[in-house]
C-alpha cells in the first residue's frame, strides 16, 4: 500500500533512498544535465494532451536566519538560480550558479524551441479589417 501523496514526487535514480529527504520535508536538487534531459521526456510525455511548468527564482538556498547571520558578519551571499518544472504528476528541480548559467540556459531555449511545435497558433485579426467591421456594424445600426 503507497502512502499518500507520495506518487507525485520524483524517484530518478530508481532507489529509495531518494525519497526519504522527500518524506523529510527537505528538497532535492538535481544537477543541471539530468534536469534538463528529465525536462525533455517531460515535454515529450505531454505532446499530446498535457502542461509543463516550469518556474525559475532566485535562491541563496539558505534559511533567512543564515542569511541574516551572513549579513551582520559581511559575508556575502552568493544567490543561484532555482529552477522547478512539473507536469501535475511529478516535479524536478535544480540549481544552478552564475558560472554554468550561461551554459544552461542555452540548453534550456534549445529544448524549448525544439518543443514548442506543439502549441496553438493566435488567431489575430487585422487592425484595419477589424476596424471596418466595426464601422460597418455602427452604419447597420444606424440605419434600423
Amino acid at each position: 500500500m503507497p502512502l499518500m501523496g507520495l506518487d507525485r514526487f520524483v524517484n530518478i535514480s530508481g532507489s529509495k533512498s531518494i525519497l526519504l529527504p522527500l518524506l523529510l520535508g527537505r528538497m532535492v536538487l538535481l544537477q543541471p544535465d539530468p534536469f534538463l534531459n528529465e525536462l525533455t521526456s517531460m515535454f515529450e510525455k505531454s505532446t499530446e494532451k498535457g502542461s509543463v511548468w516550469v518556474t525559475l527564482k532566485r535562491s541563496s538556498l539558505k534559511s533567512k536566519v543564515q542569511r541574516n547571520k551572513m549579513k551582520t558578519t559581511g559575508q556575502s551571499i552568493e544567490y543561484r538560480c532555482l529552477v522547478r518544472a512539473t507536469d501535475g504528476k511529478k516535479t524536478i528541480s535544480t540549481s544552478v550558479g552564475m558560472k554554468d548559467h550561461q551554459r544552461f540556459q542555452s540548453s534550456y531555449a534549445t529544448i524549448l524551441k525544439a518543443h514548442m511545435t506543439t502549441l496553438k497558433k493566435r488567431e489575430r485579426k487585422d487592425k484595419k479589417k477589424a476596424a471596418e467591421a466595426e464601422k460597418k456594424a455602427a452604419s447597420s445600426k444606424k440605419k434600423l
